[in-house]
């Protein structure tokens, strides 16, 4: 299968002109990269008349489009800020979706100290009328609840299959360095383990499934809590060459989009010549 690899909002490298999205969108496209997240996760804050310049132009130069909806998204916020938390996520979808995006990713919230199912009972009702609302209106596109790097966090793979599971128009946002560091012990970093993470993938969500992922990818570091920050691939100690092969083992296809820090765009074209090399030497087998 195939991947398009890009990045999570502008790399530092992207000239000032013409600068923010359309401006990223020529300078990864010049590097041979084909995707794109729109990182709007302060607020959403964009005309209508600059969506419709953004899906023109990554249609232009043949870039894919998803976007990062705020941080302050919570499935398990009180009854008074949950609106609030809801309309950050559906003013994402609504403008992703007129900027040409497909998926929307974001944060699904934290347990504040409950278990996991519990908190799950209040999550699913909520996102299910998040999605049935957009599709209602006409909004096809894919909500993307992301794995978290903290275990106090809702987000574990867990969490986001049974979400994805059990509601149509949801599916997962797999950041590999978040499932990485959350354990916080140095685990999930080998190709039997990610092998492991996508036979689970493929039994809760189907063989096709895998051929649609949408991934996150870095190096980061960690603690016992979990995530601390993420890193430059080379200096972390993420399996890259593990994780590719297991993704070439599952025939997988979708997007893969670099979240390193400072100079995401050499990551991510890093990624994209590993995997080719990887899948590559398979072929010739």
């Amino acid at each position: 299968m195939f991947f398009h690899f890009g990045t999570v909002g502008s790399p530092r490298s992207t000239p000032k002109k013409p600068g923010g999205s359309i401006g990223t969108l020529l300078h990864l496209s010049s590097q041979g990269l084909t995707a794109l997240e729109l990182g709007w996760v302060r607020s959403v804050r964009i005309s209508e008349a600059t969506c419709a310049k953004i899906k023109a132009t990554a249609a232009e130069v043949g870039v894919q489009l998803s976007v990062h909806a705020p941080y302050f998204i919570n499935l398990n916020a009180d009854h008074e800020e949950w609106p609030r938390s809801r309309k950050r996520l559906m003013d994402a979808a609504h403008y992703g979706n007129l900027a040409g995006a497909t998926d929307i990713v974001f944060h699904p919230g934290s347990y504040f100290g409950q278990p996991p199912q519990k908190v799950l009972k209040i999550a699913l009702p909520r996102l299910s009328g998040c999605a049935e609302e957009l599709r209602f209106s006409g909004n096809m596109i894919a909500l993307r609840p992301e794995i978290m790097g903290k275990g106090a966090m809702l987000g574990s793979l867990e969490d986001i299959l049974i979400l994805s599971q059990e509601i149509e128009g949801v599916e997962p946002c797999l950041d590999f360095a978040h499932l990485h560091a959350r354990p916080g012990d140095g685990s999930m970093n080998s190709f039997e383990e990610w092998c492991e993470v996508l036979s689970a993938y493929k039994h809760a969500l189907g063989a096709d499934a895998l051929h649609r992922l949408h991934c996150h990818l870095s190096g980061i570091e960690y603690g016992t809590k979990g995530e601390r920050n993420h890193l430059m691939i080379a200096d972390s100690d993420f399996d890259l060459q593990g994780l590719l092969r297991a993704l070439a083992e599952f025939d997988c296809g979708g997007r893969i989009l670099c979240e390193s820090p400072q100079d995401m765009d050499l990551d991510a074209r890093l990624i994209k010549n590993t995997w080719e090399a990887i899948t590559s030497n398979t072929a010739k087998k």
